[in-house]
């Protein structure tokens, strides 16, 4: 087979095929969406029916209960009948005559609403009978309320559930209409297709109607047949056809010509391919069009021209790039540390060119270039002129032009030509470079008032001063790429490398650090307030209920509220303080420098922030408003535990205990039944206990003697202070704090 053959047939299948499979999958979806819509459409018609006769059945059983249980019986049935909450009332005997009926009732048979499966034959009216009694419990009789199944009663029903509605003689075969909303020309359709039904499936009809069936059944004892048009565009298949035969036509145009047009230059081509095989660099092939082919013709002719350049240069060098790449591929795979990789890539793109010197830069947050390693360059240092070293302006001298317009350049400097922070040179070469970046990462583009770079630019890969040459050519350029390349590779491992690390200890629904690195911060806190001797406060943290919001809302709806709750917390602590989520709807909190008394009043405000304000989520089709609350468990190191997991199972204690008190509160951890012995500190004569007996960050008091009591409460020692109560909310104020971290007071707690 030909060529041009191939060239038909490829064209042919690749066109024609997705044709064919658009057209098959148009009209299956079509076909899918209009029955599930319709079924759909059916369902709830299904449901707004059981309603509606639930509701009248629930109707004519007060109506009845009503007679029953008055004394003037007949009155009370006539005002009953009058009011239009039944139709008919019907009172008998314990023998089943007729004691009483009032005017115009409806034709029997009457279905009792409670009938399960149904009885066969028509149905004249829907009936509630309840049992007359003496005060002895001894049976009187019944008191029957109806309400008439007429055409009235069917077109009721349709007006309600949207959908046409034909009550059927009975629930068995053959199906026999009694009342129906249909046109008289689909009633024989709707009633075939009816018949062919088992249960309450949904089956479409031979003129496009989906049918469905709705009882008898206990608590609705209508035999129902539920209709519905179907919604699919008429003449879809032959439109659908249609399109498929002239998109076919087309094609078969469209791949002959293409096939002749294409195969004469390649004909062409392929002899002069011959010719250099056969040793020839002397063939060329015309170049007729400015189009790929004709842009692969010109590319063979350079080539034919250019081959045995390349040879010799490519023989010598090979061994060279062969080591320097060997390098470079060891140094990826083998560090993160971004400034070595650039390093190794600066220099094997010098020797692989011949430079002198060159730099990687890379745009920093200032909207400027600038310089991450180099080689071969002298420092300036700041000048009048000069921003500082190896910093160029973006859009200013050749290396700021390539990072603003993203195209590589080479060639000459002119006089004047070298921004301030570019290094002189009589020649040069730059490559930009681009990778995917954080938005606000120091890898990010400019934001200054100046020139933006080009869209994904990092950085510029700069070559100055070819030695041993006149100035950098194509084939320089072309490698520097290469180099560059891998210098945007290398710029975005190490971001990713330091996202993956990121990632791995941070929880992805609330963006709290997660447990693995809560037991790496409790260790490192407690050892550093354990060498400053300072306080650290645990607080654990529970959603109170929180089963109830994922089993009556959803997961969805749980997810949001966590994220929510993350949310908030943060806003209620400082930048020192560490906020992780341990697992599920439990949370811990690690306060540096916060006494028992801040901690408190933190408790109090991460409770008010949970409490105050409820919490919007998408559940059911709609928006909710959920009222969630938190309960909190308080200790504190080193007065209620000697460790970081000590601390931590404190602080679960003292949750135990808050769920155990109500939820929505807090508690603080009952202190150490025997306490470690502690070294005395003498007490200044000027210093004062706080009055509520709580410790404070930095607070050593001497322990009174075992057979002194205190004279007042504020003498309370701080590893005796009794535990907070739950129910307390102090208002405002907060623990004492010193050291590094900045004190609880400066956030107003």
């Amino acid at each position: 087979m030909t060529l041009r053959g191939r060239l038909t047939a490829a064209f042919l299948v690749v066109v024609l095929g997705p044709v064919l499979l658009g057209a098959f999958f148009v009209g299956s979806t079509v076909v899918a969406v209009d029955r599930s819509r319709s079924a759909e459409r059916l369902a709830v018609a299904a449901a707004a029916v059981r309603t509606s006769v639930d509701a009248l059945c629930q109707q004519l059983r007060a109506a009845a209960d009503a007679v029953a249980l008055t004394g003037d019986r007949p009155a009370a049935a006539a005002q009953v009948v009058s009011r239009g909450l039944a139709a008919a009332i019907l009172l008998t005997d314990v023998a089943g005559q007729t004691t009483y009926a009032t005017p115009d009732a409806p034709p029997a048979p009457w279905r009792d609403c409670a009938a399960g499966g149904g009885a066969p034959g028509p149905v004249g009216a829907l009936a509630v009978r309840v049992d007359l009694r003496d005060r002895s419990g001894a049976s009187l009789g019944t008191v029957a309320a109806a309400q008439p199944v007429d055409p009235a009663f069917v077109a009721r029903l349709a007006a309600v559930t949207g959908v046409a509605v034909t009550l059927l003689d009975g629930p068995g075969a053959p199906v026999r209409l009694r009342h129906t909303t249909e046109s008289t020309g689909v009633r024989d359709a709707v009633l075939a297709a009816a018949g062919a039904l088992d249960g309450e499936r949904v089956a479409g009809t031979s003129d496009g109607r989906y049918v469905r069936r709705v009882g008898p059944s206990a608590g609705q004892p209508l035999p129902l047949v539920l209709s519905v048009p179907s919604d699919r565009p008429p003449g879809l298949y032959v439109a659908l056809v249609a399109a498929v035969l002239l998109a076919g036509l087309l094609a078969v145009a469209a791949a002959g010509r293409l096939a002749r047009v294409t195969t004469r230059p390649l004909v062409e081509l392929a002899g002069a391919v011959d010719r250099v095989a056969r040793g020839d660099l002397t063939a060329r092939v015309p170049v007729r069009t400015r189009d790929e082919i004709g842009r692969l013709a010109g590319a063979f002719n350079r080539m034919t021209r250019e081959t045995g350049t390349y040879v010799t240069a490519l023989t010598s060098s090979r061994d060279q790039l062969r080591g320097h790449l060997a390098v470079l591929g060891d140094t990826l795979a083998s560090t993160h540390d971004r400034q070595r990789i650039l390093r190794v890539i600066l220099h094997s793109a010098i020797a692989a060119t011949g430079a002198r010197a060159g730099a990687v830069l890379l745009v920093d947050t200032g909207g400027a270039l600038v310089a991450q390693c180099t080689e071969g360059l002298d420092d300036p240092g700041p000048t009048d002129e000069r921003p500082g070293p190896h910093r160029v302006p973006l859009g200013t001298g050749p290396v700021g032009a390539v990072a603003v317009t993203g195209e590589p350049r080479r060639g000459r400097v002119e006089p004047g030509e070298m921004a301030p922070g570019e290094p002189p040179c009589r020649t040069y070469v730059a490559v930009p470079f681009a990778a995917p970046a954080p938005a606000d990462g120091p890898e990010a583009t400019g934001r200054g008032d100046g020139p933006e770079p080009a869209v994904g630019a990092l950085g510029v890969l700069a070559l100055y001063d070819r030695l041993g040459g006149d100035e950098f050519d194509d084939d320089d350029l072309i490698t520097l790429r290469t180099f560059a390349g891998h210098a945007a590779v290398a710029v975005d491992n190490v971001r990713v490398h330091e996202e993956a690390q990121r990632l791995s200890l941070t929880d992805p629904l609330t963006g709290l650090w997660n447990y693995r690195y809560l037991r790496e911060s409790i260790r490192r806190e407690v050892e550093r307030a354990s060498r400053f001797g300072r306080m650290l406060s645990v607080l654990a943290l529970d959603l109170d209920r929180f089963k109830a919001v994922n089993d009556t809302h959803g997961h969805t709806a749980g997810d949001t509220v966590l994220a929510e709750f993350a949310r908030r917390v943060r806003g209620e602590i400082r930048e020192v303080d560490l906020a992780f989520r341990q697992g599920g709807e439990e949370f811990v909190l690690l306060l540096p420098e916060t006494d028992a008394r801040g901690a408190a009043i933190v408790a109090e405000r991460l409770g008010a922030a949970v409490r105050d304000t409820p919490i919007t989520v998408d559940a059911h089709g709609g928006t909710l408003a959920i009222r969630v609350t938190v309960s909190i468990g308080i200790a504190v190191f080193p007065g209620h535990a000697g460790s970081g997991q000590q601390v931590l199972d404190a602080a679960d204690e003292a949750l135990y205990a808050a769920k155990a008190g109500g939820r929505d509160t807090w508690r603080l951890a009952d202190l150490p039944r025997a306490a470690p012995p502690v070294r005395e500190i003498p007490v200044p004569v000027h210093a004062v206990s706080p009055s509520d007996g709580l410790p404070r960050a930095g607070a050593h008091r001497r322990p009174a003697p075992a057979d002194v009591v205190p004279a007042d409460a504020d003498e309370v020692d701080a590893g005796t202070a009794p535990a907070l109560p739950g129910s307390s909310h102090p208002a405002s104020g907060g623990g004492a704090s010193s050291g590094p971290h900045p004190p609880r007071q400066s956030r107003g707690r």
